[in-house]
C-alpha cells in the first residue's frame, strides 16, 4: 500500500530548518540538564519508597500532600490515578534502608490520623494483616463463647482479609455486613468485629521499597544497555553498508536519545525505569526507520552510479516516504493515546515514545542522510585538491607546445 506515489520532495534542500531545530533543542536540553545538575530520577534510581494507596471515594491529593509535607522530612510526591481507581501513589526518598523503613511507618501514621480513627482503640480492619487481626480477635471471640482454636482463628482471619483483598473489594471494605458471606462468620462473630474494629476509607495496597545502592546499581545498568545498544549498531550497519553509514546512524539516534532527555528536564519529568524502557525502544525504532532509507539508498546506487549522490538519496527518501508516513503515523497514534488516557504511571513512557517518534522520523531523514552526504562530498572534494601526475618523460607540457607552434610544427592532438 502506497499513500504517495512519484513523489520528487527535495528533502536534503530543506534540512537546515530542521538542523537549526535539532541543535536548538539540544542546546536547550542541555543547559536544563546542567541547571538542574542532571536528570531528575525517579525512585526507581536514586531510591525511595514508593506505596499505593486506595481511598473509597476521589482521593483529597491536596490534603494528602499537605499532611504529609507537614510529617515528613522531605516533600513527598503524590500522584493521583485516572481512570477511576481511587489510588494514589506517594513516594518519598531516603539514604539508607533505615530512613525509608521509617519514611513509610510515618506515611501510614500520618494518613491514620488524618484519615481514620485512632482515638477510639479500635483495629483498622482494611490496613490490617492477618496476624494482627487474628490476635485482635481471639480472646474477644472466647469471650463472646465462640469457641476457636488458634488455627481456626488465623484461618478466620485469613478468609475474611482474602474477601476483602479480592475484587469487588480490591482491599477497601466499607461495610462489615460484607463479611457475611465468609464461611465461619456468624452473626456473634460479626458482632465481636464490629466490636473491636473499625473501617477507615482508605487501604495500602503496595509498598515498593528501593535502597540507594540498588538505585544507583540501577542507573549505571541503564547507561550501559543504552551504549551497548549504540555500540551494537554501529558494528552491525558499519559491516552491512560503510562506516559512514553507520556513525550517521549513531550520531541520528544519539541526537534522538539527547532531545528526548533534554526534554524531559525541561519539563521537570522524572525518568524512571519506564522511560529508560521508553529509551532503548526509541533507539530501536529510530535505527530501524535509517535502515531502511539507507538500504534505499544502497540499491539506487547500485542502478545508477553516475548519478549525483544527493539526488540517489533523495530519490530514496521519496520511494520510502509511504513506508515512513503509515509506520510511524500509526504508532504515533497509538503512544499519544497512551500519553492522553495511560495515567500517570505510564505518562513518562508515554511521552519519551511521544518526543522520540517525532524526532526520530525526521532525523532519519535530516540527520543520518547529510551525515553521509556530507561526508562524501568531503572525500570528492580532497581527491579535487590532490596535485596530477608529472608529465612523463619525453612527453612535453601545454608550454613546450605552444613554443614548437609558435616556430612552424604541426602537433596533431588526437
Amino acid at each position: 500500500m502506497e499513500l504517495f506515489r512519484q513523489t520528487n520532495f527535495d528533502f536534503l534542500g530543506r534540512k537546515w530548518p530542521f538542523i537549526i531545530a535539532s541543535l536548538v533543542l539540544t542546546v536547550a536540553g542541555l543547559i536544563s540538564l546542567g541547571l538542574h545538575g542532571g536528570p531528575r530520577y525517579g525512585i526507581d534510581f536514586k531510591g525511595g519508597t514508593l506505596m499505593t494507596v486506595k481511598f473509597q471515594g476521589p482521593p483529597p491529593v491536596d490534603k494528602i500532600r499537605g499532611a504529609l509535607d507537614k510529617a515528613l522530612p522531605s516533600a513527598p510526591e503524590v500522584q493521583n490515578f485516572t481512570g477511576g481507581s481511587n489510588e494514589v501513589s506517594i513516594g518519598t526518598e531516603g539514604s539508607d534502608e533505615k530512613v525509608l523503613s521509617s519514611n513509610r511507618n510515618i506515611v501510614i501514621r500520618t494518613l491514620e490520623q488524618t484519615f481514620g480513627q485512632p482515638g477510639n482503640g479500635k483495629l483498622d480492619f482494611n490496613n490490617a494483616s492477618q496476624s494482627t487481626l487474628a490476635d485482635r480477635l481471639r480472646d474477644p471471640l472466647q469471650q463472646a463463647g465462640a469457641q476457636f482454636s488458634d488455627a481456626q482463628v488465623q484461618q478466620l482471619a485469613a478468609a475474611m482479609l482474602d474477601l476483602r483483598n479480592k475484587p469487588p473489594h480490591s482491599g477497601l471494605l466499607d461495610n462489615f455486613d460484607q463479611l457475611s458471606g465468609v464461611p465461619g462468620v456468624t452473626p456473634a462473630v460479626q458482632s465481636v468485629v464490629k466490636q473491636q474494629c473499625y473501617l477507615a476509607p482508605f487501604a495500602l495496597r503496595g509498598t515498593d521499597i528501593v535502597g540507594p545502592k540498588v538505585g544507583a546499581d540501577l542507573r549505571h545498568q541503564a547507561v550501559y544497555a543504552t551504549l551497548l545498544a549504540l555500540a551494537g549498531m554501529l558494528a552491525y550497519i558499519a559491516f552491512r553498508f560503510e562506516w559512514i553509514y553507520g556513525v550517521g546512524a549513531v550520531i541520528a539516534v544519539f541526537h534522538d536519545t539527547i532531545i528526548t532527555i533534554g526534554l524531559f528536564s525541561l519539563f521537570n519529568k522524572e525518568i524512571s525505569l519506564t522511560v529508560i524502557a521508553a529509551l532503548l525502544t526509541l533507539v530501536g525504532y529510530s535505527m530501524n526507520d535509517t535502515i531502511v532509507i539507507f538500504d534505499r539508498i544502497r540499491e539506487n546506487l547500485r542502478l545508477g552510479r553516475r548519478e549525483r549522490l544527493e539526488d540517489v538519496i533523495n530519490r530514496s527518501v521519496n520511494q520510502t516516504l509511504s513506508r515512513t508516513v503509515m509506520t510511524s503515523g500509526l504508532t504515533f497514534l497509538t503512544v499519544i493515546a497512551l500519553f492522553l488516557f495511560g495515567g500517570p504511571v505510564l505518562h513518562g513512557f508515554s511521552f519519551a515514545l511521544v518526543v522520540g517518534i517525532i524526532v526520530g522520523t525526521y532525523s532519519s531523514v535530516f540527520i543520518a542522510s547529510p551525515i553521509v552526504l556530507f561526508w562524501h562530498n568531503l572525500i570528492e572534494r580532497r581527491k579535487g585538491m590532490v596535485p596530477s601526475a608529472a608529465p612523463a618523460s619525453g612527453a612535453k607540457s601545454p608550454a613546450a607546445l605552444k613554443q614548437s607552434g609558435n616556430k612552424g610544427s604541426v602537433n596533431v592532438v588526437k
